[in-house]
């Protein structure tokens, strides 16, 4: 069921900065930017004003087209304001994750080359000294160091469809992270098939708690507004104590969140207030970054009347790949859909497609797929092929529909007796009983079987659960041999900067 291609033409401008302008031009007085707290509304052309200021800025402190840029803060609409700031005026952004360590910090400003970094007061402290470290240190700027009415002495508009725009690390789980070049093409195509896959149109008002350095916001919530000349609302991070009052007080019709937030606001539900009353313009809230288990999300549609829709994507694809369609088209639950915007298959190991309900790799081709790794022919190579496919890594089959079903990753299968099982198959297990908010399985050496199975949980506070009765619920739902031989208890699980459950990481923590 994969979308074609004449339906999903990406938009005729060839750079954001030709659809931030012609946003202005064309809806000058419709929202775009809105502070929860503060109350502040910016318009679309007060944003261009804005942006196109910001660029300036950027442009007097001697940096040159496609030089780095890098932004290090907490989301707000300064925050937003400067991703597109940066991108509109022909940088290449570089998005600094404060909470992946500064071991990988100083390592991806080294990497990028960056000349120069914007960051708001916290930010700033902790990044200061990382910069001074660089062999060739970047100027470091404040959020609140932008002057107004900064002119420019060059034209702004030097970049086009195939410039770079933004360049963020993958979180992966083992060595280095790889820098993913997106360009303005790649960007604009994947809030593109956001707003086709959602039908996002003017009248949207988005809700938008991811951090602004993962590929989900800068894509879905700030690209998918951006294209659709919606508006996106914008707190400074996730609450599970505000989060429904701010969809009521701004009248958002869709939210984007991860699996952790759906079982955090599902688990904070006991109490009256923290439910969906009195949000009626609330569409659907939608679901990506990680899988979603099915009891979690059939207990969260439930308990609160809302569709959510589950999605699939990548920092590589510029967010989302999948999708499953809007009611009244069919959802189902397990699966992150179909195909929007781009195509996808399943592929066996020498990349040719395999037959349906058969197990394979995932494949995904497209104008949002990325241009390469940054200083990395190598990985580039081993993940595009030839023929413009990106290999994903993941497991998966599709059904005579054309719905996509994860079943685990490459890299991640679980090998226990000469027999694969996928990680994931465990979770869901575990995830069955309604105390459980995270769960994750994982290997260790066996000297029997090569691998065994262990899990770590974290619980609902009070909880009187015990590691008999999940395992006990493993033996039932998935037979003795899938079934953990322990399962830890454990106050939260590690996750990487994008909110996915690092195994890997719970295998080192348990074994302290």
């Amino acid at each position: 069921m994969n979308l074609p291609v004449e339906d999903t033409e990406q938009i005729k401008s060839p750079s954001i900065y030709d659809v931030v302008n012609e946003r202005a031009a064309k809806a000058p007085d419709s929202a775009f930017l809105i502070d929860p707290v503060s109350g502040v509304v910016l318009s679309s052309s007060e944003a261009q004003k804005h942006i196109e200021n910001i660029a300036a800025n950027i442009e007097s402190y001697g940096i040159q087209k496609g030089d780095s840029v890098a932004f290090a803060f907490s989301n707000s609409i300064d925050a937003a304001l400067t991703i597109l700031g940066i991108m509109y005026g022909g940088y290449l952004a570089v998005a600094i994750n404060l909470v992946a360590g500064n071991s990988t910090i100083s390592y991806v400003l080294e990497h990028s080359e960056t000349k120069l970094v914007i960051a708001d007061k916290s930010a700033e402290e902790q990044v200061a000294p990382l910069v001074a470290s660089c062999e060739a240190p970047a100027k470091i700027i404040g959020l609140s160091d932008i002057k107004p009415n900064v002119s420019t002495t060059t034209k702004l508009n030097s970049c086009g469809t195939s410039t770079d725009g933004l360049l963020m690390y993958t979180s992966g789980t083992t060595g280095r992270p790889k820098g993913v070049i997106l360009t303005h093409a790649n960007l604009l195509a994947g809030g593109k098939n956001t707003a086709i896959a959602h039908q996002l149109s003017q009248e949207d008002c988005g809700l938008c708690v991811l951090p602004l350095y993962h590929i989900n916001a800068v894509c879905v919530s700030l690209m998918g507004s951006l294209v659709s000349y919606s508006s996106i609302i914008i707190p400074q991070k996730f609450s599970v104590s505000t989060f429904w009052d701010t969809i009521r007080a701004h009248r958002c019709s869709w939210f984007s969140v991860v699996p952790t937030q759906i079982s955090y606001l599902l688990h904070n539900a006991e109490n009256e207030a923290d439910d969906a009353k009195g949000c009626d313009q609330l569409r659907f809230g939608r679901s990506a970054s990680a899988p979603l288990s099915p009891d979690m999300h059939g207990a969260f549609e439930k308990r609160f009347g809302l569709p959510i829709i589950e999605t699939m994507g990548l920092t590589e694809t510029a967010a989302q790949i999948l999708s499953n369609p809007l009611p009244p088209g069919t959802r189902k639950i397990g699966s992150p859909g179909v195909a929007f915007g781009n195509e996808v298959k399943i592929a066996d190991k020498a990349q040719r497609e395999v037959i349906r309900n058969v197990e394979g790799e995932v494949l995904v081709r497209g104008p949002n797929v990325m241009r390469c790794y940054l200083k990395n022919e190598e990985a580039t190579n081993e993940a595009i092929t030839e023929d413009g496919w990106l290999r994903t890594g993941d497991l998966g089959k599709q059904d005579e529909e054309g719905y996509l079903y994860i079943t685990g990753r490459l890299k991640e299968l679980i090998i226990k007796g000469g027999e694969n099982i996928a990680p994931r198959e465990v979770d869901e297990a575990l995830y069955s009983h309604p105390d459980v908010i995270e769960a994750a399985a994982f290997p260790l050496d066996c000297p029997n079987y090569g691998q065994c199975i262990e899990a770590g949980v974290m619980v609902s506070e009070g909880s009187k659960l015990t590691e008999a009765d999940l395992i006990e619920i493993c033996i039932e739902q998935l037979g003795k041999f899938k079934t953990p031989d322990k399962i830890h208890f454990l106050p939260e699980l590690p996750k990487g900067p994008s909110g996915k459950i690092q195994r890997i990481k719970i295998a080192a923590l348990v074994a302290q």
